[in-house]
């Protein structure tokens, strides 16, 4: 006899298919949705329908009272910054126009944070960035694509880490996002740029080298290549 699934798996499905379509915009602001409705819709129990609107609540995108119901709130109200609901929006019709403000964000964050990584780390963490670089430009050398993602995200989250800025730091899941989906929806070249591992590399040895200017020009100079690449997208769409 197989065991009843448990109650954090099925609220885990009624929030992946609730969360997508309301940042997805199939409910509009002000749409009212109820535990009976949503229990009913997903074959799921008033309780664990109730445990996937508490998810949604703290992500701002509903807000739940006495006799009203849950009713869907404006976007601008959302928690923009939840790696949820940001992997929500990529997988929607609005995904170039998320990943263009995310790259905006990226562009006003990450040069300043590489020039605060050239004045800040430590001797080992520059070394550590150093090597991190050689093995990302070696696996974008050879087309690896899903291991090249990997070490990039590192690489992007170290830089804002070692700029020192909690802020900056505090974005590590955004910019992981980011580069995610554009790799996962096809966003990206069948292999690195050359002029890109450049840059990257432009990135490691001013840090290493203490030249907070030339990090922060390397660095503008990677993110203007993504929303460069990105208005070529949407130009095409």
């Amino acid at each position: 006899m197989s065991a009843a699934p448990d109650h954090r798996t099925l609220h885990n499905r009624v929030l992946a298919e609730v969360g997508p379509a309301i940042a997805a915009g199939d409910y509009e602001p002000g749409s009212v949705l109820t535990l009976d409705r949503l229990a009913t819709g997903y074959g799921v129990s008033r309780t664990v329908a109730r445990e996937a609107v508490r998810v949604l609540e703290s992500m701002h995108m509903v807000v739940s009272r006495p006799r009203t119901g849950v009713t869907v709130r404006p976007p601008e109200e959302w928690s923009v910054y939840d790696p949820q609901l940001i992997r929500w929006r990529l997988a929607g019709p609005g995904r170039i126009d998320q990943l263009r403000s995310l790259t905006e964000l990226r562009a006003a964050v990450e040069p300043p944070a590489a020039a605060f990584a050239a004045r800040r780390a430590a001797p080992e963490e520059r070394a550590g960035l150093a090597e991190l670089n050689e093995r990302m430009v070696a696996t974008g050398r050879n087309g690896d694509l899903e291991a090249f993602l990997r070490l990039d995200v590192e690489f992007h989250r170290r830089i804002l880490e070692l700029s020192g800025n909690e802020m900056f730091g505090g974005l590590t899941g955004v910019v992981a996002e980011v580069l995610t989906g554009r790799t996962e929806y096809d966003l990206m070249p069948s292999a690195p740029r050359p002029e890109a591992l450049n840059l990257h590399t432009h990135v490691a040895e001013a840090v290493s080298a203490g030249l907070a200017d030339v990090a922060r020009a390397a660095m503008h100079a990677i993110v203007d290549e993504v929303v460069a690449a990105l208005e070529d997208e949407a130009a095409g769409a």
